[in-house]
């Protein structure tokens, strides 16, 4: 691919190719330069970071037209940011990767299972800056012209300022109209954690099988600082999320310990 005059931006998901967060996305950043669209054939929900090693995988151009190039590749978000770095952007970087907008709330501890966002922290680890947005609805028919104007904001700053190497941007943005979000607040993860429960059923050969469910329970309700507090109170939160997963905070207490050598 040839370095456009406008900026490059590539463009994932994981609620796959037909999503429509996925088009209200590409609608948002369309003004802002030359998009590229990798996306999955299929939904990856909760793939978190996974790839693909034990089949071959498929990339196929569906579209093309003036500013705007789509193709869906049988794989998870992941591997659609690895693909697309190695085959399609050989000879220049995109100047930023978005992935989204999920259906459905991507803040604290949410993180660590989003294929949404471990479309963006792969861009960090090409130092693409990157940013992965969520919607909190989980309707069919989600409205998405609220989060179309912030993400223009969001993306126009992010152009202009950059976002630090090593770190990408959880967006996440509470349902509501346009005129009802009360603005825009960084914060931090909250802490939460998902309680899961499984609905042991017998098939119709008595088999058992196992429905996933489950339940959020949030460790810090009163915090005011946290990604949950802001989406509670008609707040868009940005959480800025660093690839570098060292606990600091634990090096010292570990160099106490007694080792044999």
């Amino acid at each position: 691919m040839e370095k456009s005059k406008k900026p490059v931006i590539l463009v994932t998901n994981d609620d796959g190719y037909r999503a429509k967060g996925l088009h209200a996305l590409i609608e948002a950043i369309q003004p802002f330069g030359h998009v590229v669209v990798v996306a999955p054939t299929q939904a990856q929900s909760g793939m978190s970071h996974a790839i693909t090693v034990n089949v071959p995988l498929r990339m196929d151009k569906i579209e093309e037209k003036d500013g705007l190039e789509f193709y869906v590749v049988s794989g998870t978000p992941t591997d659609c940011v690895k693909l697309a770095n190695n085959q399609l952007f050989k000879d220049i970087k995109p100047d930023l990767l978005v992935s989204g907008i999920n259906h459905g709330a991507n803040s604290s501890a949410s993180v660590v299972y989003s294929g949404t966002m471990a479309a963006a922290i792969e861009g960090c680890l090409y130092e693409i800056p990157s940013i992965g947005f969520s919607l909190l609805d989980f309707s069919r028919a989600p409205d998405f012209s609220a989060a179309v104007k912030f993400i223009r904001q969001i993306v126009k700053n992010a152009l202009e300022n950059g976002i630090e190497t090593d770190t990408c941007l959880n967006v996440n943005i509470p349902k509501l109209p346009y005129d009802q979000i009360k603005g825009v607040r960084i914060c931090r993860q909250n802490k939460g954690v998902w309680r899961e429960e499984f609905d042991k059923r017998l098939d119709p050969n008595n088999r058992e099988y196992y429905w996933l469910t489950g339940e959020f329970y949030n460790l810090e309700p009163h915090a005011d600082d946290t990604d949950e507090w802001a989406l509670h109170h008609g707040y868009i939160s940005i959480v800025p999320v660093q690839v570098d997963m060292t606990a600091y905070s634990s090096i010292g207490q570990l160099r106490q310990w007694t080792w044999n050598n």
